[in-house]
């Protein structure tokens, strides 16, 4: 299989286009063009985890974080990347990340921690903005059902659960073509008006290319009038952080003993508890305390990630709980993610859990 077919799923699934811009997702070793004859899938990237590939004879490694995150100005094996992109490429081995971009996709980090916990009814907690755009196409009549229905097949018209979303006027368009056109209607050189359609649609940034080219494929026009226009609306498909809720309410120490079984964690860094039922809960994976106030503001009974300061568990008011249960810890399953989706969609390709421990912190 060629390691474009693998990079090419995971960016149709999570593009880059949504990663943070610290990040550095994507392929980071490799060709392309390479032969991959199975995927050896991890949190992080380490030498340990290079050593693994070689001893499991996979030449490609796909890691949650990415192994270079800035610009390298040498190799020479000063440090652990530098160390480590030369052990990848010398065994030429393929190196992808997945990582912002994972984090903001319902399936992504955050869902998964919903999945093991238990939650219903799971939502973005932070919908994310600047994603949506709105086209406008103007269409014949008659051909106004061919160009909605390629339009909704291209990724266009969903809102919320609801799909095939479109508003439509109908009018009359105006066009006089020039020496060098062929008229779909109407006759060169003359003013012609034709009956038509304004189809409004939205769609998300991502799939821009798609619907642009589904478009001009199904209408009939030799040049067609759209306009594209970016909106202000929240886009609740992707966005950080995730909320959901419990079956049926718990204590909150036997929430937090749950979450520690199923985290595996030696510690659980907790705010004060507020002796009252753990239902409502929001979770983000990683570092997730810049998420804390929309937490609150979802009312989340306790909000469960990582990497929290010593004085931002100050900021919980007694409003919430938080729950610090280590970077790593949050992200462990991100494994688990990469594994399911890739037996799916590609049931003949091997692929492999690492079964290297990468954590750096550990628990006396």
């Amino acid at each position: 299989m060629k390691l474009r077919e693998i990079t090419a799923f995971f960016e149709r699934l999570a593009p880059l286009m949504y990663q943070e811009s610290y990040d550095n997702s994507g392929l980071q070793i490799g060709d392309y063009a390479m032969e991959v004859s199975g995927a050896l899938v991890t949190l992080d990237i380490t030498g340990e985890v290079i050593d693994e590939a070689i001893r499991k004879q996979v030449n490609l490694v796909i890691g949650h974080h990415p192994l270079i995150f800035g610009g390298l100005k040498s190799i020479t094996g000063k440090n652990m990347t530098e160390r480590v992109v030369q052990k990848a490429i010398k065994n030429d081995i393929a190196i992808y990340a997945v990582h912002t971009n994972l984090d903001v996709i319902q399936q992504g980090v955050s869902g998964k921690i919903c999945e093991v916990i238990g939650l219903k009814n799971n939502r973005i907690l932070e919908p994310a903005g600047g994603v949506l755009k709105k086209l406008v196409v103007f269409v014949p009549s008659g051909h106004a059902e061919k160009v909605r229905q390629a339009l909704f097949a291209a990724g266009a018209g969903m809102i919320g659960n609801y799909d095939s979303c479109s508003y439509n006027t109908e009018g009359e368009g105006t066009f006089r073509g020039g020496g060098n056109t062929n008229p779909f209607v109407g006759e060169q050189g003359e003013l012609h008006f034709e009956p038509e359609v304004r189809i409004e649609t939205i769609f998300p940034e991502h799939v821009k290319g798609m619907v642009i080219t589904a478009m001009l494929q199904a209408h009939p026009y030799e040049e067609v009038a759209y306009d594209i226009y970016p909106l202000e609306n929240k886009y609740p498909g992707v966005g950080m952080g995730m909320i959901g809720e419990l079956e049926t309410p718990v204590d909150e120490t036997e929430f937090l003993s749950l979450l520690r079984e199923r985290f595996h964690t030696g510690v659980i860094r907790h705010s004060a508890l507020l002796d009252k039922k753990i239902r409502k809960v929001a979770v983000c994976g990683g570092a997730g305390s810049s998420l804390l106030r929309k937490a609150i503001s979802e009312k989340a009974d306790i909000f469960v990630t990582g990497d929290f300061k010593y004085h931002q568990f100050f900021d919980a008011e007694g409003k919430t709980i938080i729950a610090d249960i280590g970077h790593f810890e949050s992200e462990q399953y991100t494994r688990e993610i990469f594994y399911d989706l890739l037996i799916k969609n590609f049931p003949k390709f091997a692929v492999q859990l690492s079964e290297v421990n990468t954590n750096p912190i550990k628990y006396f």
